[in-house]
């Protein structure tokens, strides 16, 4: 579907649905038809479930589950406030998100939900899981013409070159965590707040040279397993020093007996972007395990030119531990936040743009068109439109540092 024709579809449901809602005689109908009429789904019968059975101290049952998404829904009548609590038949008091947390907790863990939906026809409370302490997105059945994108996440099962990379990424992860978990115990003050801020700055520089070396941005297969093959174990953190170092010199800033003194540092390229830029991070010493962990299992057992680097924030979202990471002042944005926001903010319409010039049948036409979208693509500038429509989103501005 297009993008106008999804607007279209979400209007005409939206205005059909409009002050209706049973929740025991109409739910289904309600959910067949927004999944299929506004999001496009073709076999709606097979892909959401009604009614499935859940064990608690009696039977009960879930109202809708979709398993290709990871969606739970819980549906209640248009008068019932989605934030109230319910008598349950137990007699306890439960809210409807707590009661579906209830159903989902008895779930086998593969089928558990990423997403709870919330909803009483007029109003979506949409829940990830991910943060399940967090607030629900709100969307309004009044506002879903211009707001029908934010319930793509119902439908969106994700590419199979996407689903291979995130695969990749948790082995990777593990990798991480492992390393991660060993270089600490290295530390002489492990709980100190520099010492976890050297600890997330050194894991990343580790993994981007694992990563430049599989995907030859270092110019060379193994180069960074072969620069510490051969130094014992009591040389390799002042070899990373080294390294390092040389990783943020230029060229031409630097010393031009290298090459004679250590021809193996001297072909590393200079990196740019300030990534290895602070000297003064603490690197602890090397054990055996240590070596053979980051050579052996990550290096040689382990191809890191398979992560798309866009991913490399969720390795380390799965990897460390939110305390951790706000002691440590590290925060990464995963590709699936990334997408929702440019999505709707600019890529859904190119998308739409795009299907519709190819749906063109004169070829002239077409050809005319692609060209124009192609120049249009060349010319377009996101930095300043993403800042605009996050301060705009903020409702403030307040100071930012962007790292590109």
């Amino acid at each position: 579907m297009t993008d106008t024709q999804q607007k279209v579809a979400a209007r005409k449901f939206a205005a059909y649905w409009k002050d209706k809602g049973y929740e025991k005689g109409q739910s289904q109908t309600f959910w067949l038809t927004l999944l299929s009429d506004v999001l496009g789904v073709e076999d709606v019968g097979s892909f959401i479930t009604f009614e499935e059975q859940v064990k608690l101290d009696h039977t009960s049952f879930i109202d809708g589950i979709i398993p290709s998404t990871h969606v739970l829904i819980e549906q209640k009548s248009i008068d019932k406030n989605l934030k109230a609590a319910i008598k349950q038949s137990d007699g306890s008091l439960l809210s409807p998100f707590q009661q579906a947390k209830r159903y989902a907790a008895e779930l086998p863990y593969s089928q558990r939900p990423r997403w709870i939906v919330i909803c009483n026809f007029a109003e979506f409370h949409v829940y990830d899981m991910e943060r399940p302490g967090g607030d629900p997105e709100v969307i309004l059945l009044a506002d879903l013409e211009k707001e029908y994108y934010r319930l793509q996440f119902l439908v969106d099962t994700g590419s199979e070159h996407i689903k291979k990379e995130m695969e990749i990424s948790l082995q990777a992860g593990e990798l991480v965590g492992v390393l991660y978990d060993a270089l600490l115990k290295q530390y002489k003050d492990p709980s100190s707040q520099s010492t976890l801020q050297s600890l997330n700055k050194l894991c990343v520089r580790l993994v981007f040279c694992l990563y430049a070396e599989d995907a030859g941005i270092f110019g060379g297969k193994s180069m960074f397993h072969d620069y510490l093959r051969d130094v014992p174990v009591s040389g390799i953190r002042r070899a990373l020093v080294e390294l390092f170092k040389i990783l943020d010199q230029k060229p031409e800033s630097r010393d031009k007996y290298l090459a004679d003194d250590n021809p193996a540092l001297a072909v590393f390229p200079y990196v740019n972007g300030g990534l290895f830029s602070d000297e003064d991070i603490e690197i602890p010493p090397f054990t055996e395990e240590l070596k053979t962990l980051l050579l052996e299992n990550a290096s040689e057992d382990f191809n890191w030119s398979d992560i798309s680097p866009t991913i490399f924030g969720a390795v380390f979202e799965s990897t460390l531990n939110p305390e951790t990471r706000r002691s440590g002042g590290m925060h990464y944005t995963s590709i699936e936040n990334i997408h929702k926001l440019i999505d709707p903010l600019f890529l859904d319409g190119l998308k739409a743009e795009f299907a519709e010039i190819k749906e063109i049948t004169v070829d002239r036409t077409r050809k005319a068109k692609l060209e124009s979208f192609q120049m249009k693509l060349a010319g377009l500038k996101f930095l300043e439109i993403i800042l605009a429509y996050l301060i705009q989103r903020a409702g403030i501005i307040k100071k930012c540092a962007f790292a590109v």
